[in-house]
């Protein structure tokens, strides 16, 4: 029997979130995959605004905006008529408290690809064709059976091995929702020739056919949207003959299908995110449409968010913290669901503004106010409160050098922001030194607006944990979350 702190079922962007998370809080987890090739599609290809700081805070930010873009010009068509032109959402520069304001686009496969290799530079790799069959729970793990009869005896157990998920199913945990066979769509990634990759195009044909051809950010291939085939597989003379239809041209060529798949409208949340010593995050607890970006998205927030708990429970802090997993993430999940199903409803309407997406999709609004982290405690709140995602804010250190409060706050740490006067606050961690940052622009107390001896506490996940009026609510706060 292997042992292991944390056996994580699932190799997509959920698992290796979590993996690479707890690897930096050295804590060594498995990650198992039945697949036995790595995923190669695009599918969720658009990486919001809070993911965008996830990933900066996990080193990969630098690649992911020097390789994918921020969306392009789309044009509509019916026949050789342009009959529409814009795009998805409006490109905005960073604010202050923002750093990453724009939806990025970069394909499923190439994220995949940065966090595996982020991984294998800490000698943890994804075990492909390892499927999981059955598990048992006891009070000091979980005991997992793989196909072929070897066994994983760990302290937790992660699935996020999707929304037929085996961990929920072996769980007997529900999934509650419902599938609309009526509403399909085709995705696919191609190669082709006939078109450059200046704008995304869409057609119409006069018989109502509809496809969609995109360049994919990062790559040599198009996205295709289009009618699902009434019966057998989408192969390439069936995405072709969608294409000759819709356009009515002859000179778009589809000389490959690197990834095809029929999506069917699904919304669906497990019943519940955690059974003792198992918890579920990504699609295994929750699949919404992919209208809104909010399906990959949400499920690495969930490992964000589960991460840093597993490592100090494994480190000695009490075990009730792994409660407020599911007190934080089934109301983020439930919003997660509402906005992606409400924008699906706008496009089987027809709305017009069915294909726009505004800040209310970026997740950086969405707050833990309702957890039991989170602790106010002060007479008369500022701009942000206990449970509110904790705002960036660009400053200077006492020589004149930039930084940022990400980037002081960027690592597996607890974060302490104190103001020492008008201009001056201290940054620190609970068992490291404070360094002493200038407000030289005003952009922390826009963000905070904290008097001197006011406490902010900011948890690993960059979410604030506590507001106090003093420094002595500091320790109690920490021994409910820390070793």
């Amino acid at each position: 029997m292997n042992d292991t702190d944390v056996l994580i079922v699932g190799g997509g962007p959920t698992g290796l979130v979590l993996a690479l998370d707890l690897v930096r809080r050295g804590i060594r987890p498995r990650v198992i995959d039945r697949a036995t090739e790595f995923f190669g599609g695009s599918r969720a290809d658009g990486l919001l605004p809070r993911t965008q700081e996830v990933l900066a805070d996990l080193g990969l930010i630098d690649t992911v905006l020097a390789e994918g873009d921020a969306g392009i010009l789309v044009r509509g068509y019916q026949g050789d008529e342009e009959i529409w032109s814009g795009e998805f959402a409006e490109t905005v520069p960073p604010r202050p408290d923002v750093p990453y304001p724009n939806v990025w686009f970069l394909p499923q496969f190439r994220t995949e690809q940065l966090l595996r290799d982020q991984l294998a530079a800490h000698d943890v790799h994804v075990e492909q064709g390892t499927e999981l069959l059955g598990l048992t729970q006891d009070t000091d793990g979980v005991t997992a059976t793989m196909r072929g009869g070897d066994r994983i005896r760990a302290r937790y157990l992660v699935g996020a091995d999707g929304g037929r998920s085996t961990v929920r199913n072996l769980l007997g945990i529900r999934f509650d929702g419902e599938t609309d066979d009526a509403t399909t769509a085709l995705f696919g990634d191609v190669r082709l020739t006939g078109l450059d990759r200046a704008h995304g195009r869409v057609w119409m044909s006069d018989s109502g056919i509809g496809v969609g051809l995109m360049p994919l950010a990062g790559s040599d291939l198009f996205t295709f949207t289009g009618p699902p085939p009434a019966d057998g597989e989408p192969t390439l003379a069936y995405l072709q003959s969608v294409v000759d239809e819709a356009t009515g041209r002859t000179d778009i060529v589809l000389r490959e299908v690197t990834w095809a798949t029929v999506w069917r409208a699904n919304a669906r949340l497990a019943e519940r995110f955690h059974d003792n010593r198992v918890f579920l995050a990504g699609d295994a607890a929750h699949v919404c449409p992919p209208t809104g970006g909010q399906g990959m998205n949400t499920g690495i927030q969930d490992s964000y968010n589960l991460g840093w708990k597993l490592a100090a429970v494994l480190g000695g802090a009490p075990a009730e913290l792994l409660d407020s997993y599911a007190a934080e993430r089934v109301p983020a999940a439930k919003t997660a669901l509402a906005l992606a199903t409400n924008l699906l409803a706008k496009h089987k309407r027809g709305d017009d503004d069915a294909h726009r997406r505004g800040p209310d999709l970026h997740q950086l609004t969405l707050n833990y106010r309702t957890s039991p982290l989170s602790t106010e405690l002060r007479r008369a709140a500022g701009p942000v409160t206990a449970g509110d995602r904790a705002p960036d804010a660009p400053c200077q250190d006492t020589e004149g050098r930039a930084t940022s409060l990400f980037q002081l706050c960027h690592g597996p740490h607890w974060t302490i922001l104190t103001a020492e006067d008008a201009t001056r606050y201290s940054v620190g961690r609970p068992d490291w030194p404070a360094t002493t940052v200038v407000d030289t622009d005003g952009h922390i107390k826009a963000a905070y607006d904290i008097p001197p001896d006011t406490v902010v506490l900011i948890r690993p996940d960059g979410y604030i944990g506590m507001c106090a009026e003093s420094t002595a609510d500091l320790a109690p706060y920490l021994r409910r979350v820390t070793t």
